[in-house]
């Protein structure tokens, strides 16, 4: 028996590529989808289904404050682009989660462990605890996101406040954060920035690069799959989103 499903994502787009790869498993009858929150707790609320893959972060009301408005909890597969909410708390039990953009061998590793636990009398039970438990991790990830980033001059540190911060990008072996048209050594490889940064506000977009989504002033599409992305800064500055990470950069960028 196929497994009943309902999609909930406040991204038109993402929705419809969910719904595809769902169809695709010939596993799963999507019973039901909403770009809205609101009509999701209307509709989760009418007919619950076996499983629900929601987004963590949507306008107005996130993906906790839906659940914690429904009588009956469904099993849930948390759909998110970001991959610093401590994940490992969704791989247990009743919860799993899946990075955007989906990729199809995780969406059917997701699906056997829904297959597991239907029916289980634990699952209600787990499922409370785990959104417990994800839900303060959010608000402690939130409040752990840096404002500024120091710069060694010698035997002294500047500190730059990372809204002033344009890209980050990596060259002979050093990092540099671009804030003013003045470029700062700092001491973090890239990898290591984007762990730490808000991924709200940076975006890697190169083995090598950092944007910060707010001084985006436009993006064009270029030949082989890359995106060209120019900044609000006096130089004009253009940066290039590698092909293998356009996808990921138009989901969080909201292209």
């Amino acid at each position: 028996m196929k497994l009943r499903a309902y999609l909930v994502d406040d991204e038109p787009l993402g929705l419809e590529r969910l719904r595809r790869l769902l169809e695709k498993t010939g596993r799963v009858d999507v019973i039901g989808q909403a770009s809205e929150p609101e009509v999701a707790i209307t509709a989760l609320s009418n007919d619950c289904p076996d499983v629900c893959f929601l987004d963590i972060e949507m306008p107005r009301l996130n993906a906790f404050d839906v659940l914690a408005r429904l009588p009956k909890q469904p099993i849930v597969i948390f759909t998110t682009a970001y991959d610093c909410y401590a994940l490992q708390a969704f791989g247990v039990n009743s919860v799993d989660y899946l990075l955007k953009p989906v990729d199809p061998e995780n969406l059917e590793r997701a699906l056997d462990k829904v297959e597991r636990l239907r029916g289980a009398s634990h699952a209600q039970s787990d499922l409370q605890a785990v959104i417990k438990n994800l839900a303060e991790s959010l608000q402690q990830a939130a409040m752990e996101y840096p404002s500024r980033i120091a710069s060694r001059l010698g035997d002294r540190l500047w500190f730059i406040d990372l809204s002033r911060v344009t890209h980050f990008y990596a060259a002979d072996k050093l990092t540099y954060a671009v804030s003013g048209n003045k470029a700062y050594c700092v001491d973090s490889a890239i990898a290591e920035l984007e762990k730490k940064l808000d991924p709200r506000k940076f975006v890697r977009i190169h083995r090598s690069s950092l944007v910060n989504l707010d001084w985006i002033k436009e993006v064009a599409s270029l030949p082989g799959g890359t995106l060209s992305v120019r900044l609000k800064d006096e130089k004009q500055t253009e940066l290039i989103v590698a092909r293998d990470r356009a996808r990921q950069f138009k989901e969080r960028a909201g292209c």
